[in-house]
Order: structure tokens, then sequence, then C-alpha cells
């Protein structure tokens, strides 16, 4: 069902502009924010809000374009609630929606939803950032369900259903690899019988699928594809595919498979977007911990360089990194994550072997936060933003000699809730965006909008 309510359209010329934030973890995929005239410390009440926006339920993060904002969410039905047991993966009627707000002011331009049953683990809400190009934003719901929509109207252009085209089996905490735009094509993650398959992004035709699991009913996982360029040869460009079997490097262009590294993750848990670091990819998992492979693009070969160890999934139990949800950054040879039950660690990327860890960011200086506890870490210049679950927006710097605090701030309260531990202690799972000097944001009521410009 589609809701319009403006027809005023805003031009843009393609997927990556210096201002806005188009996709998941920015322009180029990567987590690094490159606007100039940013602060460096907040003001001693906090950055100036903008605007505040009426939400609901939901873990993905919004994407910036043209000066608008676009953002998914669920409603239940009327009358309806989520079961207690978030692991019940019980029916839960509702809608999913994507909504384009005004940047400048966050007032709604349109809405499209469609009916959309949940049977999940976690059913807040959608996970996927929407992808959003100069005409067209597409978006994956948390059942798999795939939209092109035209971005002057919010009218669909065309849909696919993984579950129904594909016989794909829901992942136990829904579909949450972000689709990649490359060129003409859509890559998503899919199924076990075609774990990737590149849709034509105009016209959602299939142009090829790739790899199978071993098992047909099989989970594939949850890590968003990416693209590397491996070595110097000419065709050097690699999608990363990391599922629940293995990391994978296909031919872009054809989804022709170049290497495999085998990779078995307990409870199929692929989620962190992998890192290159000049010839090596780097992946973390909760459970397994970190994996470092070395690929030779001229042989197509991998390399296993290390792989994490643990007595299991505690702090205390864990050396390396044991990433849940935060993609890790690795900054001149050193890695700095966020572990198991939010410990910010800094390890050698060469071997993986612990520097520090700091608990501050995500919990106090002498308790982590219970399992699953998550941050995001997002580069600007020569710090580091991190937002963390409580709603905190800290200004910091990651050295191999330590975590330095510069700057924290209260931006929007935790509506979500995280049973680890008894406890339901409340928690925000939502990336953030960043762009024109601003920080956008959101909880399972409202979607903010901050100002970061330095005054």
């Amino acid at each position: 069902m589609l809701i319009y309510l403006v027809t005023a359209f805003i031009s843009g010329s393609n997927l990556c502009f210096s201002a806005d934030w188009p996709q998941w973890l920015g322009p180029k995929r990567d987590g690094v924010w490159n606007e100039g005239g940013i602060l460096t410390r907040f003001p001693k009440e906090g950055p100036k809000l903008l605007w505040a926006s009426p939400l609901s339920g939901g873990y993905a993060g919004p994407a910036i374009a043209n000066g608008r904002v676009y953002i998914t969410d669920r409603q239940l039905s009327d009358g309806k609630t989520d079961s207690e047991n978030l692991f019940s993966r019980a029916n839960s009627e509702g809608k999913e929606r994507l909504l384009c707000l005004d940047a400048s002011n966050g007032k709604p331009i349109w809405e499209f939803s469609y009916p959309c049953t949940y049977k999940m683990a976690y059913p807040c809400g959608p996970r996927c950032t929407p992808v959003v190009t100069d005409s067209l934003v597409y978006f994956l719901g948390a059942m798999g369900d795939l939209y092109c929509l035209d971005v002057a109207t919010g009218k669909p252009i065309w849909n696919k259903s993984f579950t129904k085209d594909y016989n794909a089996p829901v992942p136990v905490w829904g579909f949450s690899a972000h689709p990649l735009l490359d060129g003409n094509k859509l890559i998503c993650l899919v199924g076990p019988k075609k774990v990737a398959v590149a849709f034509d992004a105009k016209t959602g035709k299939e142009l090829w699928g790739s790899l199978q699991l071993e098992k047909p009913e099989a989970e594939i996982g949850y890590c968003p594809p990416v693209i590397f360029e491996i070595g110097t040869a000419k065709n050097n460009r690699h999608l990363i595919i990391w599922h629940s079997e293995s990391l994978n490097g296909l031919d872009p262009e054809t989804g022709k498979l170049l290497w495999s590294e085998p990779f078995r993750l307990k409870a199929n848990l692929s989620i962190p977007t992998p890192r290159l670091v000049d010839n090596k990819i780097l992946v973390s998992s909760f459970y397994n911990g970190s994996m470092l492979v070395e690929i030779d693009a001229e042989k197509k070969s991998s390399k296993l360089i290390w792989k994490g160890k643990g007595r299991g999934e505690t702090p205390k139990q864990t050396e390396g990194l044991h990433s849940i949800m935060s993609t890790p950054f690795v900054e001149n040879g050193y890695i700095f994550g966020v572990c198991s039950y939010g410990e910010l660690r800094c390890v050698k990327l060469s071997d993986g072997e612990r520097i520090w860890e700091n608990l501050s960011a995500t919990g106090t200086q002498n308790e982590p936060v219970e399992r699953w506890g998550n941050a995001f870490l997002i580069k600007h210049d020569k710090s580091f933003f991190i937002f963390n679950e409580k709603g905190d927006l800290i200004i910091s710097e990651l050295s191999p000699s330590g975590y330095k605090e510069i700057s924290r701030s209260h931006l929007i309260d935790p509506t979500g809730i995280a049973p680890a531990g008894g406890t339901k202690r409340k928690i925000v799972w939502s990336h953030p965006a960043f762009a024109d000097k601003k920080i956008f944001l959101r909880n399972d009521k409202e979607i903010k909008c901050y100002s970061l410009a330095q005054e």
C-alpha cells in the first residue's frame, strides 16, 4: 500500500554523494565519514536537536540521499502484540514500511507499506538499511521481501520474495544482510540453494545465482556482501560472501567462485562486514572469534593466517575479538572492535593477540554489559565516533596505547529489549547515519536528527 504525500522530486547523479549516507556503512560501505567542519567536542548541553519524527519498531538504520531520509519500520496490526518470548518465532501480524522524510525537518514525503507476518526471533522490525540511487531506492524486509521503488513517488518498480521465489527459509533473526548495489546489479544473500543472487537493478531479473550450502535447510547467515579490489590484475574485483559455512570470493560480474576458506559458525552468526587490509580479509563472529585470511588474486586462492581461540564466550573466556554486530576497524596493524559482551578491544592484526580492553564505552569502567553488548564504530578524521546501545554518542581516540574518551552525549533513549541474562535490558541496536554535518538515528519510537557542525 502506498501513501503518497508530496510530488516534489529532488534530483541526484549516482549512489555516492560526499555529503550523503546512501547505504549501509555510508558511501563507500566502510563506516568512514569524510565531511569537514565537524565538532570535536560536544557542547555542555549536547549537540543541537534539529528535529524528531515518530517511528515504529525496527533495527534498520537510515539512509540519507539528496536531502531525503529513507527509513524502514514495522507496525503491528490493531490489537496485536509480539510474544514476550523474543525467541518464540510465533506468527505476528503487521506491516513493514519504508518512509521517505525531508532531511531538513523530518516531515513525511511519502510512505510505502505492505502486510507482513513475522515468524522470527526478535520480531521488532526490519534489519537492513535501504540503498538509494538518484532515481531508485531498494530495501529488504526481515521476512525476505525485496522491493525497488521510485525515489520521487515511492511507487514500486519491482519486487521479489525470497521465501516464495527461492523457497528460502527465514533465518532465526530474519533476513539481515544489507543489499549491495554494484553498477546494474543488486546483490543479495537469499537462501541455501543460491546463497548470493545478482538482480538486474532496474527490472529485478536474476542475472546470476551462486554458492550452495551443504544442507538445504541450513541458514545463510547475516553478513552483508561487499566488493574489494585485491591485487593488481585487470579483473581484481572480488565479491566477498561470508555465509554460515565459509568465506568466499566471487567474480561480481558472473558469480563465479574464485576462492573459498572454510569457517563453520555456531548459530550461523556471520554478521559484521568483512575488512580488507592489503590482500588480507578479516572477519569476526560472536562464538568463533576472528579469522584473518590472505588472498592470492593471481592464483585465485586463500590461505589461513590465523583463527581466534577462546574457552567460551564470556569476557574472561575470550582473548581476541568476538564481535556480535559491530564491524571492526583496522588501523596501522591493529584491530579495534567491540567484543561479545560490549568489551572494546584492541588486538594485533598479525596474530590476533589482545593489546588492551576497555569497558567504559559500552558499560562501566569495571563492569561489562551483558551478553550481546554492542556499539558501532564510525571513523572521522583521526577520531572515532562510538554509538553505544544506551543511545550515547562518544567522540574518542583509539590507538595501541588505549582508549581515550574525548566527549560523550546521550542522544536517544534505548527502547528495544535484549533478554540476555534475564534482565531484559533496554537497547538501541540501529546504526546511525552521518550526512550534511548531521547525525540521524532511531529507536522504536522515533527518528532524530542532531547537528554535529562545528560552531
